[in-house]
């Protein structure tokens, strides 16, 4: 029998979210991993015997420390149109068949949830809540403050940046933005004016970060960008942990002159006692960009295709092709 294990599923949704009674069908076991199974050797130990694994987005680190140890893996599925996580060339070089996936409403609830974090962060509804369960009203909320006029700093204006520079223009926030291949003219298309690296970070009361992960984009907000923020401005990240120097953002936020609000982690799950979850002046989300009810049956949808294309020797949304040429 195939055996195939479905990662990281945190919220225990994975399996009523997609019909994977049609993967069953093809005589294949379906195991569901609640718990994040930890690092390279452990991860190893757990696949040992599957046939397919299917990963969640970047939630379970799958390099060549990993795939060496599985050598009757035939099959990485993951959710997204890329993963960092996964190593391709590895599973290349094994004859593993990588496949994705794609779904229109990624940059929907990402964006959405930038905003939240946005709004719940200058108008401090997190503590607001806090002091009206604890039986108090506003003793300890300090005045919140209003988006509109503000200037919204856009690292990265692609699909997810530019659903955001909209959302912050109907709420008459002034948007400039960033990256290495942003033109102006692409910038103007959208009504944001594209500014220089370092202008972005001293004239922006929010910046928010919206790139691709790659060694370029690597910790592209570090110590010099939060030094130029102004004094209380917002660090926005619900795109990749690694954009940001969490080691020069820690002192920052302990001596007041910026705030976070974050919803992405170098290490996810992030650790217990990492020194982010008892930081001041940081609202902090468990990456929830893309979790949505509207997106998540759409991923693993999408998945079970590949499942069954894959068990009927027909694979679609190969990563590596050249694995079939051979």
């Amino acid at each position: 029998m195939v055996r195939i294990a479905v990662l990281d599923d945190w919220q225990g949704i994975a399996e009523a979210a997609a019909e994977w009674g049609a993967v069953r069908a093809k005589g294949a076991e379906v195991v569901f991993f609640r718990d994040h199974l930890g690092g390279p050797e452990a991860v190893a130990a757990a696949l040992a015997g599957f046939d397919a694994v299917v990963a969640m987005r970047e939630r379970t680190r799958l390099h060549a420390d990993v795939i060496s140890k599985l050598p009757g893996l035939k099959l990485l599925a993951f959710t997204g149109a890329r993963n960092a996580a996964v190593d391709v060339a590895a599973c290349t070089a094994q004859g593993v068949v990588v496949c994705n996936t794609t779904t229109k409403r990624t940059s929907h609830g990402t964006a959405e949830l930038t905003l939240g974090l946005m709004l719940a962060a200058l108008r401090h509804i997190p503590q607001g809540d806090a002091e009206m369960r604890a039986g108090r009203f506003q003793a300890n909320v300090p005045p919140g403050g209003e988006v509109a006029g503000r200037v919204l700093g856009l690292v990265g204006l692609g699909n997810i940046g530019s659903r955001v520079a909209r959302y912050a223009q109907a709420m008459e926030m002034e948007v400039i933005a960033w990256s290495q291949n942003l033109t102006a003219e692409r910038a103007a298309a959208i009504g944001v004016t594209r500014v220089e690296k370092g202008a972005l970070f001293a004239r922006a009361d929010v910046v928010s970060v919206h790139l691709v992960l790659s060694e370029r984009t690597r910790h592209v907000v570090g110590a010099a960008e939060i030094a130029a923020m102004k004094p209380g401005a917002l660090l926005v990240n619900t795109s990749r942990g690694p954009h940001v120097d969490t080691d020069a953002l820690l002192p920052a936020l302990e001596q007041g002159r910026v705030r976070a609000a974050i919803d992405v982690y170098d290490q996810e799950p992030l650790p217990a006692g990492h020194p982010l979850r008892r930081a001041p002046g940081t609202l902090l989300t468990p990456h929830l960009g893309y979790v949505t009810e509207e997106n998540m049956p759409a991923l693993y949808a999408s998945t079970v295709e590949n499942l069954v294309a894959w068990l009927e020797g027909k694979p679609v949304r190969v990563v590596n092709p050249e694995v079939l040429a051979g």
